[in-house]
């Protein structure tokens, strides 16, 4: 991974044990390597990234992720979100200007999102944090709720985030799909976890919407990333072919 003169970004991927759809699933076996190794190893792929840790609240993550050489920092049980749990890392690592957040059950993202995302932030001083999408033809992702959408306007800010079809259709429309990664200034993110939880976020259970919703703004860096989130059996399945080459 080529580093920085000086430290400035930092990568932390949050990762639960008991996860809701699919409990354990960090700990699932890919090709003799917990999911979160793999996740883990496309992150340092990333050109960007000074360091990454891996934030948990479980003993048995922080074990498998010290066995295959990574360093794993304990975060209370109580945080909301997945950033949440970034913000109590950024307290120990004084040093980050920007944190990203890599969502631990991503073990195919692209690197190129995490070096796009933090980019988009570079490049906007007046964004509060950024994240990235992919053009999206599949219909079937399309209209799943577990594929969040996401409309931005013409200077590539997010306007809305959605598990539902945006926009409707009612003449010929293209989508975005939503990759769940995000780049925080520091500042930002330590606002982050005080601020109140709101009814869309709620509604629609993204905590991104949280800080669309307190008038912040995200940039959106668009391009072709591969990206398949780990939510169900089917999931897991997918990504062992995609990384083993079998099912």
């Amino acid at each position: 991974m080529t580093k920085n003169l000086q430290k400035s970004v930092l990568g932390v991927i949050p990762a639960r044990l008991d996860s809701t759809r699919l409990p354990r699933k960090m700990l699932a076996d890919i090709g003799g390597n917990p999911l979160i190794y793999h996740t883990w190893k496309q992150a340092h792929m990333a050109t960007c990234l000074d360091d990454i840790v891996v934030a948990t609240d479980s003993p048995e993550i922080a074990q498998a992720v010290k066995a295959f050489g990574g360093v794993a920092v304990m975060t209370s049980a109580g945080c909301r979100s997945g950033s949440d749990r970034v913000a109590e890392v950024a307290a120990q690592y004084t040093w980050a200007d920007i944190l990203v957040n890599i969502q631990g059950d991503e073990p195919v993202l692209s690197p190129g999102a995490i070096d796009a995302a933090v980019d988009a932030l570079k490049q906007d001083c007046t964004a509060h944090m950024a994240t990235v999408a992919t053009p999206c033809t599949d219909e079937k992702e399309i209209d799943s709720p577990t594929t969040a959408k996401v409309a931005v306007d013409r200077a590539g800010n997010a306007l809305y985030f959605s598990r539902s079809r945006i926009p409707y259709p009612r003449t010929e429309a293209s989508y975005l799909k939503h990759i769940g990664l995000y780049a925080f200034r520091r500042e930002f993110l330590l606002l982050f976890p005080t601020l109140s939880q709101t009814t869309l976020e709620k509604a629609e259970s993204l905590e991104q919407l949280r800080v669309l919703e307190h008038g912040y703004k995200i940039k959106v860096a668009i391009g072709d990333f591969t990206s398949v989130g780990v939510d169900t059996p089917d999931d897991l399945e997918r990504v062992t072919h995609m990384i083993c080459g079998f099912s």
